[in-house]
């Protein structure tokens, strides 16, 4: 097998098999940013003088070839291949000869692994980020059509106040603001440029690690080079727990999904192709799409603990246990991705059942609306409870299904738009546009 490292002794095929494990198939999602990190690289290289203009401008018409070929999905690794920064040198030296092989200069498999795998997570990032804002505004969307049609709203999944469609879709949408902000905290830790710090410990070379970040976007660099090295793991974790947030709003709104659709709830209805059926009840229409939301995204929520447990009393520097990092990672932002639109799917066609709270079987849920009308005409606050409790007890409770609750965030004063303002401005501080930007600047002859 080819390897960077290799000399003359060979490795076991026992340990070469263990060792290699999935890497090679974790190593297709870093494929384009293997090419990128080596462009900005050889860029750099060339401008401190460790490459001529020349070798500088054949290595990165030959780079764009294969990052053509990547984002085209006609690339592999071949048989026999380490890893994709093999691969890439392999055929650089292929098409170039002794100048493929001077792109590794000043630079160690570490920190190119390091430079890729920030690079994938910033875009993931960047694409789970398009993903949450989409839905985000069809919650609001559906919040705003439904705000006039009451719900019960439950406390220890007992009776309680009401509640509306409006309210509770909402309540999701903002929840999505707290998980952008948790999602633009990852991505600042992110957005760091680790190359240059080789193998954790810097280079004699005169490289110039500020121009790498300028070249590939990153808002600074990690500066420590034994802390860039460190950052592999952090990086990965709190990466996992921005996901693992978005997961639990799109669980527990999964959740509500299903006790609504019940029949002794009937709150909500989605039309039959959205639904699926019983093998022998012809009646059944199972809400099947939200149950596997709340799996993956359940499972999803383990990922930081998982993160968390294989890094756990590693020393500084690298080591070969952050391999398995990328196995559990990767394939998340995927499925996270997936949970979102179908959820949005099914938002977008959901029916909700008009006056609900007709019925008087929610009756006591106008109970707290009836203490605070005598509360509102003088009578002290404990006095009406006493009073309203009295007559519930009697069996003689009167109530009106009018409401009137106008302070921010309520029934009658949704907020909506304000929600909307804070989402845009944890999006806006986040500078998408000049990353995307940058990274079109760097693949241009």
């Amino acid at each position: 097998m080819s390897k960077l490292w290799q000399k003359n002794s060979k490795v076991s095929a026992a340990v070469e098999k263990f060792t290699i494990g999935n890497d090679q198939a974790m190593d297709t999602y870093l494929a384009s940013y293997d090419v990128l990190g080596s462009i900005a690289h050889t860029t750099m290289l060339s401008e401190v003088g460790l490459l001529t203009a020349l070798e500088q401008t054949q290595l990165k018409k030959a780079l764009i070839e294969i990052y053509q070929k990547i984002e085209a999905g006609d690339f592999k690794l071949d048989a026999g291949v380490e890893d994709i920064h093999s691969q890439i040198e392999m055929m650089l030296t292929e098409s170039l000869g002794d100048v493929g092989k001077k792109i590794h200069s000043a630079r160690s498999r570490n920190d190119q692994v390091l430079v890729d795998i920030k690079l994938f997570l910033r875009a993931e990032l960047i694409s789970i980020s398009a993903s949450v804002q989409t839905f985000f505004t069809l919650l609001q969307q559906k919040s705003e059509a439904h705000k006039n049609d009451l719900l019960p709203g439950y406390t220890h999944l007992q009776l309680a106040m009401p509640s509306s469609f409006g309210l509770w879709l909402g309540a999701y949408a903002e929840s999505l603001v707290d998980d952008m902000t948790m999602l633009q905290a990852a991505y600042a830790i992110v957005n760091k440029n680790p190359l240059g710090s080789a193998a954790g410990y810097g280079s004699s070379f005169p490289i110039n690690r500020k121009r790498t970040t300028e070249l590939l976007g990153f808002e600074t660099l990690n500066y420590n080079v034994v802390y860039a090295q460190m950052g592999r793991g952090k990086a990965e974790r709190v990466t996992a727990m921005a996901l693992a947030n978005i997961a639990d709003t799109l669980s527990k709104l999964s959740m509500d999904a299903c006790l609504f659709m019940n029949q002794n709830f009937g709150f909500i209805q989605f039309p039959e192709e959205l639904t699926t059926g019983s093998s022998i009840m012809p009646h059944k229409k199972n809400p099947d799409v939200f149950e596997l939301i709340r799996s993956y995204c359940n499972r999803i929520k383990a990922l930081p603990n998982e993160i968390m447990m294989m890094t756990t009393n590693l020393p500084s520097g690298y080591h070969r246990d952050l391999q398995l990092l990328k196995e559990h990672l990767f394939p998340a932002f995927t499925q996270l991705r997936n949970c979102i639109e179908m959820a949005s799917l099914m938002i977008q066609h959901m029916e909700v059942k008009k006056d609900l709270l007709e019925d008087p079987r929610y009756q006591y849920l106008f109970s707290v609306e009836e203490v605070n009308k005598l509360v509102l005409s003088g009578m002290p606050f404990r006095d009406a409870y006493k009073q309203i409790g009295l007559a519930i007890e009697a069996g003689n409770f009167t109530y009106s299904t009018q409401m009137k609750h106008t302070h921010e965030g309520s029934l009658g004063n949704l907020c909506t738009t304000q929600i909307a303002a804070t989402m845009e401005k944890v999006v806006a501080s986040m500078e998408i546009v000049k990353v995307e930007q940058q990274i079109k600047q760097l693949l241009k002859l």
